[in-house]
């Protein structure tokens, strides 16, 4: 069953390097040890993965994806620490849009919408507008009533 599952390993090592899962419920978890362990995801689901590395001198690394865990056979975009891979819907690097995109998953957590289950357009929306610099529009209840009721006519 896992060989269709998207594993996504995540890492604890206080103040050095941490990788974790801000969004999405996994299907599965597997513990490796008390810092590391693998989570899967279904097919279809969104998640989103939050790398980030320090060394003595600060950050090194920073990062921020949102994916939708592929079925067997789609395209996909491979990264560290996904396995096989996901359709990318949103990916920056550096902390400053790091945060930003924090703060967007925030402010819909706030409208009570799971971040998960928000339409992927608007993911790729917010990475293309914090990618050049720009604010991305707020997602709002309409939008998500709209992205729903899509979701349904397409399945």
């Amino acid at each position: 069953m896992t060989d269709r599952l998207v594993e996504v390993d995540l890492v604890w090592y206080e103040g050095q390097i941490e990788h974790w899962i801000r969004f999405g419920e996994p299907a599965g978890e597997r513990i490796l040890d008390r810092r590391r362990r693998v989570v899967m995801f279904a097919p279809g689901q969104m998640f989103c993965f939050v790398r980030w590395q320090a060394n003595d001198h600060g950050t090194v690394l920073s990062r921020i994806d949102i994916l939708r865990a592929v079925h067997p056979g789609e395209a996909l975009s491979t990264l560290p620490g996904v396995r096989p891979g996901g359709e990318q819907l949103l990916r920056l690097a550096s902390w400053p849009r790091v945060k930003q995109a924090l703060d967007v998953i925030a402010a819909i957590e706030a409208l009570e919408i799971d971040p998960a289950e928000v339409a992927p357009d608007h993911w790729r929306h917010v990475h293309n507008r914090l990618l050049t610099g720009e604010l991305p529009r707020a997602y709002g209840q309409i939008q998500h009533r709209a992205w729903l009721m899509r979701r349904r006519l397409l399945a």
